[in-house]
């Protein structure tokens, strides 16, 4: 079956409705020129006739089955004639006598007026028998032009049928496509070669892409490591007092989550998974790692870091991508709150973040998730909320935004309901 919005279906709709048309058109034009024809083959015939009898001193009507004949002198009483003539002036008309249907011809000569009829009725019977020819022609040829609207959309669009599945069934790395050896040298080759030459450059994007990622995950992670590895050597030295320590501490934990969000970023610049191929996370451990984390911003700040665990469900998701997306809705949460509280909520399908802070105006809350957006007090680079919606793209979560200045706000991350389940 066509669909509405292909083109096949455009192609046999427009032929159809150019032939419909055009046969109407045609219908419509020989109708009225035979109708044309016949009226004026009709006052031919009736002027004849006037003239033949109408010159006469004693007026002699026609003697035919179609043609009647009257004479209206001078001075005679008008009763002598039909009284739908009477009130005839001279020219053609069309008119009924008698509820029948005549063509009239009336004429002044020689001091009378003279009246010639032609019966319609049978001209007009035939007529209405010709109208319903021209219509039977017209659905005939609307009937036949949507027919071959059909088989000429199927011929005209099959190269481009074929293009587009052959498209649609590439891989962008794939080497052996070769469109142009799948059309004709006409305007569908001339799409098949451009597609050719797209083709060749995202390939060549796709090889520096990898070369790249390759690059970059090598060069982020050498250092990392290298940097994890002194610190843990020095965490061996007995000297250090508790607070080198804790320094120490918090510098391996930054190392690791740098290690963590190169993985994490890595995997969003992939192709899209199955949910089936990643791990599934335990939301709750990974919240309170991520309080955890957090919980040195709140040192010698008049802020409640709050937790209530309602549910602990699982997702199965990418850990790391998870742990961008609540370390991320904490750090703004504690970086737009002075003083007050944030509280952190889980339960079975969603997590709430909501904090006491400046909050955002309309304005401002309406752009808050697009990349490299900044507010007014805002002190980021504009990446972290919409690294977030990302990720909840991704996963098809659907993340939520309330505000109020002055007054907080409070971010909803629903997640969706194949992926989480409750122990």
């Amino acid at each position: 079956m066509f669909q509405t919005n292909s083109l096949r279906f455009r192609v046999a709709f427009y032929y159809a409705l150019f032939g419909a048309g055009l046969s109407i058109m045609l219908s419509g034009g020989v109708y009225l020129t035979v109708q044309r024809i016949g009226t004026h083959l009709i006052d031919e015939t009736l002027q004849v006739e006037m003239d033949e009898h109408a010159g006469y001193l004693a007026f002699v009507s026609p003697n035919t089955k179609s043609i009647i004949g009257y004479a209206l002198y001078r001075n005679e009483p008008e009763e002598r004639i039909p009284v739908e003539l009477r009130k005839l002036n001279p020219g053609r008309y069309d008119i009924k006598v008698r509820n029948h249907n005549y063509r009239v011809l009336v004429e002044d000569k020689n001091e009378a007026r003279f009246y010639m009829l032609f019966d319609t009725e049978s001209l007009h019977t035939r007529e209405e028998q010709f109208f319903r020819y021209m219509i039977f022609f017209a659905i005939f040829m609307i009937v036949s032009s949507s027919i071959g609207g059909v088989l000429l959309a199927s011929r005209v669009t099959a190269s481009v049928t074929r293009l587009a599945r052959q498209v649609g069934q590439a891989e962008p790395g794939d080497p052996n496509l070769d469109l142009v050896e799948l059309t004709s040298n006409d305007e569908v080759g001339e799409l098949a070669r451009a597609f050719d030459r797209y083709l060749k450059r995202l390939r060549e994007f796709i090889e520096r892409e990898k070369y790249f990622t390759a690059d970059v995950s090598h060069e982020l992670r050498t250092p990392l490591a290298i940097m994890l590895g002194t610190v843990e050597v020095m965490e061996q030295d007995e000297t250090l007092s508790m607070r080198q320590r804790t320094k120490l501490a918090r510098i391996r934990r930054a190392a690791q989550d740098m290690i963590d969000l190169t993985s994490a970023l890595l995997l969003m610049a992939r192709e899209q998974q199955h949910f089936a191929d990643e791990n599934p996370c335990h939301v709750g451990e990974v919240l309170r790692s991520c309080v955890e984390k957090h919980l040195p911003l709140t040192a010698g700040r008049p802020i409640r870091l709050e937790v209530e665990l309602i549910a602990e469900p699982d997702l199965t998701a990418e850990q790391p991508l998870l742990e961008i997306v609540i370390g991320n809705l904490i750090r703004n949460a504690l970086f737009n709150t002075k003083s007050g509280s944030v509280l952190l909520r889980l339960e079975k399908d969603k997590l709430i973040v909501r904090d006491t802070g400046v909050g955002m105006r309309p304005e401002v809350l309406a752009r808050a998730l697009d990349h490299y957006y900044k507010g007014p007090s805002s002190a980021g680079s504009g990446v972290g909320l919409s690294l977030v919606k990302r990720i909840c793209e991704r996963y098809g979560w659907q993340i939520a935004l309330e505000s109020e200045e002055g007054k907080g706000t409070t971010a909803t991350i629903g997640f969706a309901p194949s992926q989480s389940r409750s122990e």
